[in-house]
């Protein structure tokens, strides 16, 4: 699952850059190598993207992971792309990854809709990343 936050000054490039990481990233275990010594994985880890196993993506858009909470009692969303303008660049995201996957491997909600949304969290393994660091 992928939780997708779209920012102010976050261009075409950033959703090329971002797209071809996701799907390049090692993130799996290759369960064709087991590993050499008991651990938890059974396979080798950090070893196949989601490209490699033939993985699907489900992408959430989310705002709320630009929000902050420095001042005051409730959260500030500014650094928000606004959604009007936040949902194309989201819809060329979606767009890249399915030319890499496929269509049927790339799912997503509704942009800017209220879902409910679960997850079991394997591992489990969260990683942050943002296009300009």
């Amino acid at each position: 699952m992928l939780l997708v936050g779209i920012t102010q000054g976050d261009t075409a490039d950033d959703v090329a850059k971002l797209s071809k990481k996701i799907l390049s990233l090692r993130i799996f275990e290759d369960l064709s190598n087991p590993p050499e010594t008991k651990t938890a994985w059974h396979g080798k880890p950090w070893a196949k993207s989601v490209s490699d196993i033939s993985g699907e993506i489900l992408s959430v858009s989310q705002f709320t992971l630009y929000g902050t909470v420095k001042k005051g009692t409730k959260p500030d969303f500014h650094k928000a792309l606004k959604g009007e303008e936040a949902i194309h660049l989201y819809n060329d995201f979606l767009a890249a990854l399915r030319q890499g996957l496929g269509d049927d491997k790339v799912k997503d909600g509704e942009f800017g809709a209220m879902m409910d949304v679960a997850l079991v969290n394997d591992g489990p393994v969260t990683l942050v990343w943002d296009t300009k660091e």
